[in-house]
């Protein structure tokens, strides 16, 4: 019997070493000359490994993978790694945190910029509350109810069309009837031929299909908010990279895993530490990965969008650098302005937009996902455009899925159903865009109840799951936990 471990064959992750060098700027030509004199294969189009194995060139490819990481790249300036450079490129405004029952704490005035460090706030168990336009006492757990079931939701939807090309999502959508999409995928009524050319996704068409909806599967994109959870209630915010590191030795089943993630879960295994985990035979570096980790820290921090990007910075740097561990900074600072129940999603992309350097591609790729949605009508022009500009990037990674998320959001003006449809139809990593366009806009939508039905009743308030001690537990029980962690001091 052979067993292939995805995403780790060094001999498959050249090609995409190599992509990786071409987008960032570093001259890599001689060495992408002699990978190819040599036979070596480019990177797999969707799969985690090659068709055929070469373990043959696995010297070659180890010794060319560490010297691709030792070439400059012209990038560094706008899109560094180190905190401390990030802050220096950025003028975050700040939002007063909330009081721990729910309800916003004072307005900072507009356009109140501080640079360098964070702003001084009240401390969190006594902050200041706002006046007659703040939100009721306890409004706070029934917003984390709303986002635990957004990011279920939007993550199911997306999960039938995961790896699959635009072209087939919207084919599959129109044979029965859903597009422009409003519901959950379905195979009824879709011919058969129409099947066999675009098979949904392998792993989650038993499970997330409207027919065959049964509670919420497992999934990573729900998998790492609980780990999240779980390590802010093992170390608090002071949580260290190493913790995380830990964590997922004690709690994260390898096969689990994907991407930069499995890369640097096999980096600690062999014994290389942070913050090499993410640079070292990681070509992975700057996808999706660290993104789909960040709803816990937005979550936890309402109002405070500078404090939740940081710690998503301490758990993105495991496995991620440059725009890897923008689009986690991004997303946890969108939803902590988004958190307070006073800012709608235009302010909360603008917050997580202000927290991460302004030059680097994924602030560039956000910026355009938005002004596109501003300016165009018909969202699935929108959608032409984005992939025509950004097409060329793997589909997992971080930049065209950060601008199509932020497209979405802008499209839907907090809509929560058009919100994770739009992200969905956007293509690329369909399910982790459905899940975090679902966890901001329910978030704005502040009360389980005001999400609709047809998203939540099939969830059954069941989530499945291989991180120990929470298989099967309600989301309603999770925005509890989560709660608590969002008033702990």
């Amino acid at each position: 019997m052979n067993l292939r471990l995805t995403w780790v064959q060094p001999e498959d992750l050249v090609g995409h070493e190599l992509r990786q060098a071409a987008e960032d700027g570093r001259d890599a030509r001689a060495l992408a000359a002699r990978w190819t004199a040599a036979g070596g294969p480019p990177a797999p189009h969707t799969a985690g490994a090659s068709a055929t194995p070469r373990p043959d060139l696995r010297p070659l490819a180890e010794e060319i993978l560490d010297t691709l990481t030792t070439l400059p790249t012209p990038l560094s300036d706008d899109e560094p790694t180190p905190l401390p450079e990030i802050r220096a490129l950025t003028t975050p405004r700040t939002t007063p945190p909330p009081h721990p029952d729910g309800s916003a704490g004072s307005a900072t005035a507009a356009g109140n910029r501080p640079t360098g460090r964070r702003a001084h706030h009240a401390p969190r168990e006594a902050p200041v509350l706002q006046g007659s336009g703040g939100e009721a006492p306890g409004a706070l757990p029934h917003r984390l109810h709303a986002a635990w079931l957004g990011r279920a939701a939007g993550c199911l939807l997306g999960k039938p069309v995961e790896k699959l090309p635009l072209t087939a999502i919207r084919a599959l959508a129109r044979a029965a009837g859903n597009w422009p999409l409003s519901t959950w995928f379905t195979a009824r009524g879709v011919p058969s031929e129409l099947l066999a050319a675009h098979p949904w996704n392998r792993r989650s068409a038993p499970t997330s299909l409207a027919e065959n909806i049964d509670g919420m599967p497992e999934d990573d994109d729900l998998n790492y908010p609980l780990l999240n959870l779980l390590l802010l209630q093992r170390h608090g915010r002071g949580f260290t990279t190493a913790d995380v590191a830990r964590l997922w030795l004690d709690e994260l089943p390898a096969g689990r895993t994907f991407t930069a993630e499995r890369v640097a879960y096999r980096n600690l295994l062999d014994g290389i530490e942070s913050p090499l985990t993410a640079v070292h035979r990681n070509p992975f570096r700057e996808w999706i990965g660290a993104q789909i980790r960040a709803d816990v820290h937005g979550w936890t921090h309402p109002g405070d969008p500078v404090a939740a990007a940081e710690q998503a910075y301490r758990d993105a740097t495991l496995t991620h650098t440059a725009n890897g561990v923008y689009g986690a900074m991004f997303v946890a600072a969108t939803l902590a302005a988004a958190a307070t129940g006073t800012a709608d999603v235009h302010r909360s992309l603008a917050e997580g937009l202000a927290v991460i350097p302004p030059r680097s591609r994924l602030a560039q790729a956000v910026r355009r996902g938005i002004g596109l949605a501003r300016d165009t009508p018909d969202f699935d022009t929108v959608v032409d455009r984005l992939h025509s500009e950004l097409g060329g990037y793997h589909w997992v990674h971080a930049v065209p899925n950060a601008a199509v998320l932020a497209a979405a959001l802008t499209h839907a003006d907090g809509d929560f159903t058009r919100s994770i449809c739009a992200a969905v139809s956007g293509g690329w990593d369909t399910d982790s865009n459905g899940a975090t366009a679902g966890s901001v806009a329910g978030l704005l939508a502040g009360h389980p109840d005001r999400l609709p039905e047809r998203w939540t009743t099939p969830l059954k308030n069941r989530l499945a799951t291989s991180v120990p001690s929470f298989d099967g537990i309600g989301f309603d029980t999770l925005a509890e936990l989560t709660h608590r962690e969002a008033v702990r001091p």
